[in-house]
């Protein structure tokens, strides 16, 4: 750290996403108005930004009071684009236009929860490492196949950041205040907020395996992880079986007694709620995400959800949803 760089006061920036979380934007802007009061200074200003220039609308219908997106000359720092929803709603040229002009005057550019996705729509996270809530990661990787985001609650790659949202952010500015200020001071912002375990940023964004399926059988625990990473191109019950070592009677056993259901309805399932996810997020067509979950033909995928959500997917794509991120 430069001492004069110190003094100076970092102007961090937020465009804002109508339709965005009010737990991933307090979760960002909080620890910098605490390290604020506890320097006794103004070492960070912050500005929200929105295409209109009147306020920003969140997910729960909160309004956040908030100016014109930042031109040239702005001065900023850094600038972090926070986005909830769904990708159809974040067709906005001109924040994307924006984020390319912010880049090329060199201002630091960062994502919370599906603020990424826009990065990407703006060409500004190739060759880059990078994340995005898990929720979204389907939808960029299908609207974008030559990037990559992992599964870590924020990432930081030179001047492009990007977090999963919803509390990660306390993680990620426990980092940036760290970087700046020392992690001595970066500590006292986050007991502040009793934040008192700070998680590193390749932690996990879901609890494990393991928490989320209520089960602990190490084979049935990677048949489970399997079933997860092979939604496109789904493995047949013997060769699950015996990547996990088992007998396929055995597994047969191990999902009813443990999870109450079974190999194919247990894939069938995940396959589906994966279906629903890209029918909410992506562009894709009804017969293309049909393939994209493995299934054989846009009829059979089409039975297959009316049967397990009660309703075609031409429905889920016409109703659309949001969901708390």
């Amino acid at each position: 750290m430069v001492a004069d760089d110190l003094k100076n006061v970092q102007k961090i920036g937020f465009v804002l996403i109508p339709g965005f979380a009010l737990m991933s934007y307090a979760s960002a802007v909080e620890p910098l108005r605490a390290a604020n009061l506890l320097a006794g200074r103004d070492i960070y200003a912050l500005s929200a930004h929105v295409v209109d220039g009147v306020a920003g609308m969140t997910s729960s219908g909160i309004p956040v009071p908030a100016t014109p997106l930042p031109g040239r000359g702005s001065g900023l720092h850094t600038v972090f684009i926070c986005a909830g929803g769904t990708p159809v709603d974040w067709n906005v040229p001109a924040v994307l236009a924006c984020l390319r002009q912010l880049a090329r005057d060199g201002v630091r550019i960062g994502g919370i929860s599906g603020g990424p996705y826009l990065m990407a729509a703006a060409g500004l996270l190739e060759d880059r490492d990078f994340t995005i809530h898990w929720e979204h990661a389907p939808a960029l990787m299908e609207a974008f196949p030559d990037l990559a985001p992992r599964q870590a609650r924020y990432v930081l790659d030179g001047n492009r950041i990007t977090c999963g949202g919803g509390v990660a952010p306390l993680d990620m500015m426990h980092a940036l205040i760290s970087e700046r200020m020392g992690s001595d001071f970066a500590r006292r912002v986050s007991d502040w907020y009793l934040h008192a375990h700070v998680e590193s940023s390749g932690a996990p964004q879901r609890g494990s395996m393991a928490e989320r399926y209520g089960v602990n059988h190490p084979g049935l625990l990677t048949v489970l992880e399997k079933m997860e990473a092979t939604i496109e191109a789904p493995l047949d019950r013997q060769t699950m079986a015996a990547l996990a070592g088992l007998s396929p009677r055995h597994l047969d056993r191990l999902f009813s007694s443990q999870m109450g259901s079974s190999f194919l309805l247990e894939y069938r399932k995940l396959r589906l709620d994966h279906a629903r996810r890209l029918l909410q997020q992506s562009p894709l067509s009804i017969s293309e995400i049909a393939f994209a979950t493995g299934f054989s033909s846009a009829g059979h995928f089409s039975r297959s959800y009316r049967a397990a959500f009660g309703e075609p997917p031409r429905s889920q794509r016409q109703n659309g949803s949001a969901g708390p991120r």
